[in-house]
């Protein structure tokens, strides 16, 4: 009895520290699982503690919103009040019913307010009439009477022959200076200038390209000084140093045969000794020498210079009639 006593109690503690160790692990595994959890929570890093203050949201208070004032514009205002310099478009101050903008087939453009297209785009709303007349008006006090006898183009042409064109630039750049302004034109006819045959000759052959022959205008063109004074100074300069050696002769000059000549000279040619041979054919000794008209000898220069045509021809044929006294 008493053996079997001992036994019995001898096994109670190995169950209680079985079941303590059973109890242990599951507590280690429920905190475990806790500490899963903690982790999958977002956690804010706090460095400081800031009270949560609830203020109350201030409601701001709007004017009303005033009608366009266009509405309330007089008919006989004084635009150059309203829109006295260039400015961006704005709807409220232009009375006109302006439309413009893409729309589909059929429907109406966009009106002028909120409209983009109106305010992106360049508008000479202060250059109407009435404002161009009131800044004439406040500079003509520094205006000169215009001068007496300049009243037609052609008076301006006789008394100013020579055509300056000059060209300014405005820029947004870091410099003011454009490299293309310093670029000079100048041009005058040629029949404004006094030549003789051997000088005009000299003088087309000095200017090459420069001439055209269908408006009768010399143009010289200069841009090679850094500055626009310098190259209306140089431009003066070519044009002058051309117009006096042209009427310089050379001595070898003197030595210019037929074959040298660039156009066909009447004066000159072998047809005016042949024209006065028919002429004074037969003719009694003593009597005065015929030569040939000078309406012959241009329609002879003409026919051989500008070559055969249809025009040339029947003029040729008259003058040679006429000539000939031949009906």
């Amino acid at each position: 009895m008493s053996s079997a006593l001992t036994r019995l109690l001898e096994r109670l503690p190995l169950k209680k520290q079985t079941a303590q160790s059973g109890i242990r692990v599951f507590s280690n595994q429920e905190q475990q699982q806790q500490e899963i959890e903690d982790d999958e929570e977002f956690r804010v890093l706090s460095l400081r503690t800031v009270k949560q203050q609830f203020q109350k949201r201030q409601q701001v208070r709007r004017d009303p919103i005033t009608p366009p004032r266009t509405g309330r514009m007089a008919v006989d205002q004084d635009w150059t009040a309203v829109w006295p310099g260039p400015r961006s478009f704005h709807p409220a101050s232009v009375p006109l019913p302006l439309r413009q903008g893409f729309t589909e087939r059929g429907a109406a453009a966009p009106s002028k307010f909120a409209n983009a297209e109106l305010m992106k785009i360049p508008n000479f709303l202060h250059l109407t009439p009435p404002a161009i007349r009131q800044q004439c008006e406040a500079i003509k006090k520094f205006c000169t009477p215009w001068p007496k006898g300049l009243e037609t183009e052609a008076k301006w042409q006789r008394h100013f022959p020579l055509e300056v064109t000059t060209t300014d630039y405005c820029q947004s750049l870091p410099t003011i200076r454009n490299p293309e302004a310093r670029r000079v034109t100048i041009s005058l006819k040629l029949s404004d200038l006094e030549f003789d045959a051997h000088a005009r000759d000299k003088f087309l052959r000095l200017v090459g390209d420069r001439y055209d022959k269908d408006t009768d205008l010399v143009t010289f063109v200069t841009d090679r000084c850094p500055q626009k004074k310098q190259n209306y100074d140089y431009a003066l300069y070519l044009l002058t140093a051309c117009y006096h050696e042209s009427f310089v002769t050379e001595p070898w000059e003197a030595t210019k045969s037929e074959a040298d000549m660039e156009v066909y000279l009447f004066e000159r040619n072998q047809s005016k000794l042949s024209a006065e041979e028919i002429l004074n054919w037969n003719a009694k000794e003593g009597a005065p020498k015929v030569v040939p008209s000078k309406s012959f000898a241009d329609c002879v220069e003409q026919l051989i210079n500008e070559g055969e045509n249809e025009y040339n021809l029947g003029k040729y044929k008259e003058e040679v009639k006429k000539m000939l006294n031949i009906a």
